[in-house]
């Protein structure tokens, strides 16, 4: 029975992927810096439909150690990790960059860029030793190089990224081994991630034009999660990329929200 652990999936669009491996028989591994909603996860996992094991690990994404020991935790209770997605990360202020704060650039930063480096150079030596495994990211706006006021600070590291991933390719080509990297691209998700900077920190006031895109454009983790889980699960490809909001249903979505006026209003609704 394989194993998948994912970052930053103690709710939001990381749960929603455990739960599609966990109706897959995966054991799977749910990681989160916040302590206070690891019980309240894994019990609600434990009751979904699948025979692999459950377990959950407090983390904190930037710190060497906490990777190795949550590495090491999980060899002990299950055994070989499989699939590692780095999933975990903040949004930033809705402010320009030179009214945030060095404490909120390097948090953020340190989340959303340095962690995956670090979880990733720490996971691939694992799976060398195994002679397989798989590594995949997931990525938000600003990865294709796209640019908007008030997401500077956020798309820099989504930009940093997804250069990360190609270049890690490459490196694992030239190192000869069997694993795997890869990007999910998920678009627009209906979380509580787009209402708050930092995870947790200050709210995000979000202007109506905006809340009319995500209306048009955004679905819910467990939808964008059903569609990504089983092309990794099946997936061989080096460096693949594995994208739901595709330029075709943007379109489709587009011409009916926009032009037609049909699309749910998930700000209403919740």
């Amino acid at each position: 029975m394989k194993t998948v652990v994912i970052t930053g999936s103690a709710r939001g669009f990381g749960f929603a992927m455990l739960e599609c491996f966990r109706k897959n028989n995966f054991n799977t591994v749910i990681c989160d810096v916040n302590e206070s909603i690891l019980s309240s996860a894994e019990e609600k996992l434990k009751k979904e439909d699948g025979k692999g094991k459950v377990i959950s690990i407090k983390c904190d994404v930037t710190s060497e150690d906490d990777i190795k020991s949550l590495i090491n935790i999980v060899k002990e209770e299950i055994g070989n990790i499989d699939i590692w997605i780095n999933n975990a990360g903040v949004n930033q202020p809705d402010n320009y960059i030179w009214d945030i704060d060095y404490n909120t650039i390097s948090r953020l930063i340190d989340i959303n860029l340095k962690g995956d480096i670090i979880a990733s150079r720490i996971i691939y030596k694992e799976m060398k030793k195994n002679e397989s495994g798989a590594i995949y990211f997931t990525e938000g706006f600003g990865y294709d190089g796209r640019a908007r006021s008030k997401l500077t600070l956020y798309g820099t590291s989504k930009r940093g990224v997804n250069f990360f991933i190609d270049s890690l390719a490459k490196e694992i080509e030239d190192d000869k081994e069997n694993v795997l990297v890869g990007h999910i691209i998920p678009g627009i998700m209906i979380t509580n991630f787009i209402r708050k900077s930092l995870g947790d920190g200050t709210s995000i006031e979000i202007p109506e034009k905006t809340k009319l895109v995500y209306n048009v454009l955004g679905d819910y983790p467990e939808t964008i999660a059903n569609y990504i889980v089983p092309k990794i699960i099946n997936n061989t490809k080096q460096n693949a990329k594995f994208v739901w909001l595709s330029n075709s249903r943007a379109f489709i979505r587009a011409f009916k929200g926009f032009a037609l006026g049909i699309h749910p209003d998930y700000f209403k609704e919740n």
